[in-house]
């Protein structure tokens, strides 16, 4: 098969099956600076990096499906799915938690991760009061039923400023792909 062809063939993969690949390891010469930004520094930098808020690496049974206004239903953030209630859940960065309490009918821990970046986890039992400190990989809580039925499941949304993101940027690198040149003369 000729490269074409082979490159044309695997980048046609279903989702389902390219999603079973690990993602590569971030390595900042991958990304050519034609590719950010304008030029922003900011922008050429790697993602965070941040641990999974469960282990080990769990299920996506709902994927970050944000609505096209922010006054419309949507899904905002993921749901992980965890083998029972009562698993533990870990701070996926340091930072201070600036919530924990009931929110309608469910338990809900907040953790604000610095930058403008805050984690909230539902249904989570914690102990933690805001203003404590958590440490990445700390233990904040544990899952409780409530969310998914089954299997269970922890909510994880994350918020940069007002705006909800994709949780799993911060622990996978969902940049699209750029195809660099092979080395050799232009």
């Amino acid at each position: 098969m000729k490269p074409p062809v082979l490159l044309a063939a695997l980048l046609l993969l279903p989702a389902s099956v390219a999603s079973t690949v690990q993602p590569m390891p971030y390595h900042p010469a991958a990304r050519p600076a034609a590719a950010t930004a304008g030029g922003d520094p900011a922008a050429q930098a790697a993602p965070p990096s941040w641990r999974w808020p469960l282990a080990p690496r769990p299920p996506v049974l709902r994927a970050f499906d944000p609505p096209p206004k922010p006054w419309l239903s949507g899904h905002r953030g993921v749901d992980l799915g965890t083998v029972s209630d009562g698993a533990p859940v870990t701070s996926p960065a340091a930072g201070t938690v600036t919530f924990a309490g009931v929110v309608v009918d469910r338990p809900v821990i907040t953790i604000d991760h610095g930058n403008g970046l805050r984690s909230s986890f539902e249904p989570v039992g914690s102990t933690l009061a805001a203003g404590s400190m958590v440490t990445e990989g700390q233990v904040i809580g544990t899952t409780l039923a409530g969310h998914c039925g089954t299997p269970s499941c922890v909510h994880w949304g994350v918020r940069r400023g007002e705006d909800y993101v994709n949780p799993l940027q911060f622990v996978m690198d969902l940049r699209p792909s750029v195809l660099l040149p092979l080395e050799g003369p232009p």
